[in-house]
């Protein structure tokens, strides 16, 4: 009998699977993969093996949490099957050591989490044999073509592996020792988190400044000179200003200077996924997330490049491919583009370290846009309108100052002449910062009789934290004492800072307010507790920074983890008895309804809202879903709400439905799907 030999590649995603499958042959479908053609194309549903909790440790870390318990540092590290997606694990491990199969390709996403999610899985299933690695950053079949025939073994990737392990055992020694530590030190559950915390006194900080501020009212004197108007600098005193007034109304100004200058506006750089992110809250109003969401979905569809990148720019080799997308979005969007695009300026091998930045494929080509859903046409739409601007020639300007004096007084006035668009022809957002009437034609020594009047004007407050501002003070974090050219730290990837965002969320220490994200009272109580050393953004924009060097292969992984553990000791010294001066608080808040099941009262504890009755009525949560305390108080009222996840629209109501849990009866708000 004949043995077949196989070759099995491994995706992250049935979707994207589906994309190599149809390039490789493998068109036979079977449940959990395809085959065909020599290969075996299976799929990974996310991480299907994780850390295990300390739970599962033993070592007394699974009883009720106490000082003595800690620090928790494993000797080595343990790892589970999640059950929800147990039987796909089982089919690929059974793939994995069959006898047909003599090698592997690794095709999960090309970053950190994709390198753990298959090698945890491999590892887990005791494979051994050879594996090769598949880098693509495009589902075109052109491009997964080019990746198979240019794939390295498994082994040139090591260094990005030991970077994410690196970073998931940090995540849980700093978020399992320091929840279990800082709320048996104070009492009170409380969620801790590597990058979380840091990030919640970040906002918890600002909205201090926004609920601080007083607004200082100041003047200026204000000379009418017909075509423009001249004004003095800033004057704090009402009675200096009406003075001076006084003193210039009816008076002659001199013209003593005419500045003229003639100014540029670089073409933007292209998207990485945090500044796609924040223009698109900006514009649209969409969270990180929903971004995320959105653009993976672009992805999968072969309309965009790979979406997890912090890079701004292409590599040489993509110079020719970005060219003919640049000509293809000026057809099927219409820009009416009367320039080259200049493609040299948007590539720079040096800032391509893992994926290039984000732009469309050829796909648009062929596909009919018209029929994609809003969000993803929206997101589209920028990605294109970046490439196009991107490449486009500078905007370039005339600023004018002027200067006039009068009764000894210096007045100023400046004004701006656009002579070329430039690339902010087909910018779809307004520049309104720089939107400065032009000013006519004046000359030195000129003289004009004015009118003076007095400007009353008040000092700006801080404004709150958007997700376009927040994710921007996330990626700055740690990086006050550094050019523009050096590596970035920040909280974060570009790739976790949505899900630290939506987690914060989750657990009730942020609420979104519009567009704007506002610390609750949880989440300035934590803050208020923790010590600067767990929540500051610099020193884990330090850490973030190392794991980078672990990924470039300049810091071993042992070290940072060293580091690390240290840290996670002497804290739990530094902080292991209880704390009774601070008082956390005791839910005694005024109820704000009544449960719609049992109609005992609403009221908020440590943990949300929650039915004093014990009715097992879900009040603050739908499937997981936080919502917020605005949510709550409508849905109580009887009013309906809604909620987005992965980009899909789910209305909640004030009816509730029965949910049946592990034999127990459970009640929630009732659901439909969004139109």
């Amino acid at each position: 009998m004949r043995n077949f030999m196989s070759i099995l590649i491994v995706g992250e995603k049935p979707s994207v699977s589906r994309a190599i499958s149809a390039v490789v042959g493998a068109s036979s479908a079977h449940k959990g993969y395809t085959k065909g053609n020599g290969y075996i194309v299976s799929w990974c549903v996310g991480h299907l093996v994780g850390l295990k909790f300390p739970n599962d440790y033993g070592n007394g870390w699974e009883q009720k949490w106490s000082f003595s318990q800690l620090p928790m540092i494993p000797d080595s590290w343990l790892f589970h099957v999640t059950d929800s997606t147990k039987a796909q694990y089982d089919l690929l491990k059974n793939l994995m050591n069959k006898d047909e199969v003599t090698e592997i390709i690794c095709a999960t996403d090309a970053d950190r989490e994709g390198e753990c999610i298959f090698r945890y899985v491999y590892n887990m299933a005791r494979c051994r044999k050879p594996v090769k690695r598949l880098w693509v950053s495009s589902l075109e079949e052109s491009a997964i073509r080019k990746a198979l025939s240019n794939m390295k073994p498994m082994s040139a990737y090591d260094n990005l592996f030991n970077a994410g392990y690196a970073r998931a055992r940090a995540d849980w020694l700093v978020g399992m020792n320091g929840s279990r530590l800082f709320s048996v030190r104070y009492g009170g559950k409380l969620n801790i988190g590597r990058v979380q915390t840091p990030t919640l006194a970040m906002i918890v900080q600002r909205d201090t400044e926004v609920n601080g501020f007083v607004k200082q009212k100041y003047f200026t004197a204000d000379l009418n000179c017909g075509a423009f108007t001249l004004s003095s600098a800033r004057i704090d005193d009402e009675k200096s200003a009406n003075a001076l007034v006084s003193a210039c109304d009816g008076c002659t100004v001199t013209i003593s200077s005419v500045k003229r200058e003639v100014k540029t506006d670089k073409a933007p750089k292209l998207y990485d996924l945090t500044t796609l992110q924040r223009e698109a809250n900006k514009g649209f109003g969409y969270t990180a997330q929903q971004t995320l969401d959105y653009t993976q979905s672009l992805y999968e569809g072969k309309l965009v490049t790979y979406p997890r990148t912090d890079s701004q720019y292409l590599s040489d080799d993509m110079a020719q491919t970005a060219f003919d997308v640049a000509k293809l979005c000026d057809t099927y969007f219409g820009f009416g583009i009367f320039h080259t695009p200049d493609i040299a300026k948007v590539i720079n091998n040096s800032k391509v370290s893992g994926h290039h930045a984000i732009i469309p494929t050829s796909g648009i080509s062929t596909a009919d846009l018209s029929s994609l859903p809003t969000g993803e046409k929206n997101i589209l739409t920028l990605i294109a309108t970046k490439l196009i601007c991107a490449t486009a020639p500078a905007h370039k300007y005339e600023a004018v100052k002027l200067t006039g004096i009068c009764n000894g007084t210096e007045f100023t006035a400046t004004g701006r002449t656009v002579l070329d668009m430039g690339w902010k022809a087909y910018a779809k957002q307004t520049d309104k910062k720089n939107e400065e009437k032009s000013l006519p034609a004046v000359s030195e020594g000129q003289t004009f009789t004015v009118q003076a009047s007095k400007g009353e004007h008040f000092t700006s407050p801080p404004k709150p934290y958007t997700e376009d501002t927040l994710l921007s003070a996330m990626e700055r974090a740690g990086n006050e004492d550094y050019d523009e050219e050096t590596e970035k730290k920040g909280l974060g990837t570009p790739a976790t800072r949505a899900a630290t965002i939506e987690s914060l969320v989750k657990n009730g220490y942020v609420e979104r307010v519009g567009k704007q994200l506002r610390a609750t009272d949880r989440g300035k109580e934590l803050v208020k507790v923790v010590p600067d050393e767990v929540k500051s953004a610099k020193l884990t924009a330090e850490w973030e920074s190392k794991l980078q060097q672990i990924e470039h292969g300049s810091l071993p992984e042992a070290v940072f983890m060293s580091g690390i553990q240290q840290f996670i000791a002497d804290m739990c010294r530094k902080y292991g008895s209880v704390d009774k001066s601070v008082s956390l608080s005791d839910g005694g808040h005024e109820p704000i309804g009544k449960c719609p099941k049992c109609g005992a009262d609403v009221v908020k504890g440590k943990f949300g809202w929650y039915c004093k009755g014990k009715c097992g009525m879900n009040i603050a949560k739908v499937y997981g879903v936080e919502l917020s305390d605005t949510q709550v108080k409508g849905l109580l009222d009887g009013k309906s709400t809604s909620y987005t996840s992965k980009g899909k629209k789910t209305i909640v109501c004030p009816e509730i439905v029965e949910n049946p849990y592990n034999g127990k009866m459970y009640y929630q708000w009732k659901t439909e799907r969004g139109k």
